[in-house]
């Protein structure tokens, strides 16, 4: 069915005008009139291209970060065994079935094609949600050569554009994973001496090496002094457990609490794959919803995230139990376990307390979480009405709730890293690190 057009409204509105001017009567005039505008839509409508007759594509990006930007671009073309009924250009509407979350600053474009070629047009998206967006439906609409009516039609255009969590901690990750190599080749920092626990090879005894490293029995086949050199172990195992439940859905910093855990993920597993260790990932709710094996291999920290990236949390009560006992039935090796979940008391007392036996007898168990900035200073505020006192007595209680879930949580054996939003990825790093260094796996 043809589409009329604001054009066509136009003439009509322009047409009773010119009625009224006709030295004819009223109904002889319309007649006239309307009888012109319809033999110049019908002439119009005769000579417009099908829609089917226009070959349509959308390239779309396949992963961008959430808040960044990416293009998306339209390809139109008009099919060279079309006929031509004009010689005139082919203007051409598109209107694309992308979701407002995306953020694309125009879903619409519009585009004039000469008989048989080709343009293309683009649009600018910056999503504001994580997950995988399916766009499936595009509608083109082609104008007359008049611009009266035109010819509309849907096509299936199927896509798939992921939005990966931000890595924010990126740059954080590789000075780390610079510091901890240039201390593994020897070389001494303001802050820490290097080495590890695993040996590495030997060499002559110099004027800063400890005593305590020298290979007495290579010293004797030597004839001079012979120290032994070690590096940091490596081909261990770091298996983050991703908490999705109901607490991981409050929000700091206007960003849930899964999003700060999804950043310390992806930095953890980026510094401990690149300093040669093994990097897993189980997430997980009232039940377990992904699993990811821990390897070294390069592309380990993409396939982490691929996994992660459509988690959203649920507003159940998060089981660890069946998190940790898939997590045994999974790795049996000694492992350092890292829990990203919320420290709130009921929750840990009620669920991850009792759960915790299960692994801290053959796992280094470290807790991660991130703290609200906004709670202590509520606690440090000097309240001036009676809502103030109210909200101070709260959030003093709360922190004193939350110094008690750690000092329970270390008691049994865990590391426990409490940060505040952009520093709860880095601590984590450190407390790797830390590990490391003393050999506690």
């Amino acid at each position: 069915m043809p589409v009329p057009t604001w054009r066509l409204a136009a003439v009509a509105a322009a047409g009773s005008v010119v009625v009224l001017l006709l030295p004819l009567r009223a109904p002889v005039g319309v007649l006239v009139v309307d009888g012109a505008l319809l033999l110049a839509a019908l002439i119009d409508w005769l000579l417009v291209a099908r829609p089917a007759e226009i070959d349509v594509d959308r390239r779309l990006p396949g992963i961008v970060p959430l808040g960044a930007e990416a293009r998306v671009t339209w390809t139109v073309g008009h099919r060279r065994d079309a006929p031509r009924r004009t010689g005139q250009p082919i203007r051409v509407r598109l209107a694309d079935d992308l979701a407002p979350s995306l953020g694309a600053t125009t879903r619409r474009a519009r585009v004039a094609l000469t008989p048989g070629g080709r343009a293309s047009a683009a649009t600018t998206v910056r999503p504001r949600r994580r997950g995988r967006f399916t766009p499936t439906e595009m509608v083109v609409r082609v104008d007359g050569p008049l611009g009266l009516v035109a010819r509309q039609g849907r096509r299936r255009l199927e896509g798939v554009l992921r939005v990966y969590p931000p890595f924010h901690s990126r740059d954080e990750a590789e000075l780390r994973i610079d510091k901890a190599r240039i201390l593994e080749v020897g070389l001494r920092s303001a802050q820490g001496r290097g080495g590890g626990t695993e040996f590495d090879s030997l060499r002559e005894y110099g004027v800063d090496d400890e005593f305590r490293r020298i290979d007495w029995a290579a010293t004797a086949r030597a004839g001079k002094a012979i120290v032994r050199t070690y590096r940091a172990e490596r081909n261990q195992t770091v298996l983050l457990l991703l908490d999705a439940g109901r607490t991981m859905a409050g929000l700091i910093g206007g960003v849930p609490r899964l999003e700060h855990a999804m950043d310390a993920v992806m930095m953890l597993t980026a510094v401990a794959t690149r300093l040669g260790d093994r990097a897993g990932m189980v997430a997980f709710d009232s039940e377990v919803r992904a699993v990811v094996a821990a390897g070294h291999a390069r592309d380990q920290l993409s396939r982490v995230t691929e996994a992660m990236y459509s988690l959203e949390p649920e507003l159940v009560e998060s089981d660890y139990r069946e998190a940790f006992a898939t997590t045994l039935a999974r790795f049996r090796r000694r492992t350092m376990l890292v829990v990203l979940t919320e420290l709130a008391e009921q929750a840990v007392t009620q669920s991850l307390v009792p759960a915790l036996p299960l692994i801290a007898r053959d796992h280094l168990v470290v807790v991660a979480s991130v703290t609200d900035p906004e709670v202590r200073e509520w606690a440090a505020a000097s309240p001036i009405d009676a809502g103030a006192a109210y909200r101070k007595a709260a959030a003093t209680a709360a922190l004193a709730d939350r110094r008690r879930v750690v000092a329970r949580l270390r008691g049994l054996g865990a590391v426990v890293v409490d940060a505040p939003p952009g520093r709860l990825a880095p601590d984590l790093a450190d407390a790797y690190l830390k590990v490391k260094a003393t050999g506690r796996l």
